[in-house]
């Protein structure tokens, strides 16, 4: 009697597991929602959240409720990889949402790519990271793009001809920048007078920044994430260099400017949209999210509504849950009117999109240019 009520049981579980897989299609997301750089992470999440409560509101997917699994890296490559695999194991994904830092994409997207479950990445610039293979895709433009158009903005628009270099010597997506950067400022006549590392977590600089101060150079490029932002500039401006900070969209974030204080006066860094741009698809994603989240939407928390409608459009078109026909799908996505703007999926799965330029001035970051995918 025992073993048929125990047998009895576990039916019931299984019919109730079996029923609610039959009407959820189950994705997956892995973020930084702790750890050195959480404001990514949760500014993607909500981003993604707020894509999928307008999905399921208008139906869902495939005639079933979507459900997105949540996975916090801890800003860890090493933990995203472990995130990953859970996800795909345990939770048995579908398709994959994350990360905004490359150096933890690269780490997850082999297991992706290896299990066939497709992957969008909102906003990992590094080229490298759609290279692991062909279900990797990413929403964002890539460094080869951002590097080289802040190069020529410090060039032909800020007339620089001297700058030094301070990027984080650990970071996948500092290195590629500084390449790109430099590659280009010297094609153009430009000389990098000095070039200096750092570590993720460091918190002292002053001894990089004397060695800069001495070759007396036009601006700094500080490719690097807000926290250590905030501290180069404050301890620049310390020593008494005061000239422009350069950096890139690994400065979005309220933190660079609460951490640097007035030391960030004057610095611009290249993102991937303006809270400042009067389109009305702009506009009205800053109101709905404002009535949600009670604050203005940072470029990671466009770029994970971005991402989640995207890989949400390449399943409905794709008419199946199957990763290959997902892959397929979002690979022929052309001119996708995503909140950031205009998106097609070049050959290498890469996003061809526009970048913009923004300056902090008064305490505020404020748009200053907008340049086109070339």
């Amino acid at each position: 009697m025992k073993n048929l009520l125990r047998f009895s049981l576990a039916a019931l579980l299984c019919l109730s597991a079996c029923k609610k897989n039959d009407n959820t299609l189950v994705l997956g997301e892995f973020a930084s929602l702790t750890g050195t750089t959480a404001t990514f992470g949760q500014s993607m999440n909500d981003g993604v959240q707020l894509a999928l409560e307008d999905l399921n509101k208008n139906g869902g997917l495939l005639g079933k409720k979507v459900e997105i699994v949540v996975e916090d890296d801890q800003s860890k490559p090493d933990e995203a990889k472990t995130a990953v695999l859970k996800l795909i194991k345990q939770n048995e994904i579908k398709a994959l949402i994350g990360e905004v830092a490359s150096s933890r994409s690269l780490a997850a997207a082999p297991e992706a790519q290896k299990n066939k479950i497709p992957m969008i990445s909102p906003a990992s610039t590094n080229p490298k990271v759609t290279q692991v293979g062909d279900y990797i895709f990413r929403a964002c433009f890539v460094d080869t793009f951002q590097g080289s158009s802040m190069a020529r903005f410090a060039y032909n628009d800020l007339n620089l001809r001297k700058v030094a270099i301070l990027y984080d010597i650990k970071n996948d997506y500092s290195v590629g920048l500084m390449e790109f950067f430099e590659k280009t400022f010297k094609e153009l006549g430009g000389e990098i007078v000095e070039k200096q590392s750092y570590s993720e977590g460091d918190i002292e600089f002053r001894a990089q920044l004397t060695a800069i101060k001495s070759q007396d150079p036009q601006a700094i490029y500080v490719p690097g994430y807000y926290t250590e932002v905030g501290l180069i500039a404050r301890q620049a401006r310390d020593l008494g260099i005061n000239i422009p900070l350069m950096g890139g969209d690994g400065w979005d974030s309220v933190k660079t400017v609460e951490i640097g204080g007035p030391a960030v006066e004057g610095s611009y860094y290249s993102n991937h949209y303006s809270a400042e741009d009067p389109s009305p698809v702009i506009q009205d994603f800053i109101k709905k999210y404002q009535a949600k989240f009670g604050k203005v939407p940072d470029a990671m928390a466009v770029l994970g509504y971005d991402a989640a409608n995207i890989l949400f459009d390449a399943i409905k078109r794709a008419g199946s849950s199957e990763g290959p026909k997902i892959r397929d799908a979002m690979a022929a996505t052309a001119n996708f009117q995503g909140v950031s703007g205009s998106i097609t999926m070049d050959p290498q799965r890469d996003a061809k999109k526009k970048i913009v330029i923004l300056k902090i001035e008064g305490g505020k970051v404020k748009f200053h240019k907008a340049l086109d995918p070339s």
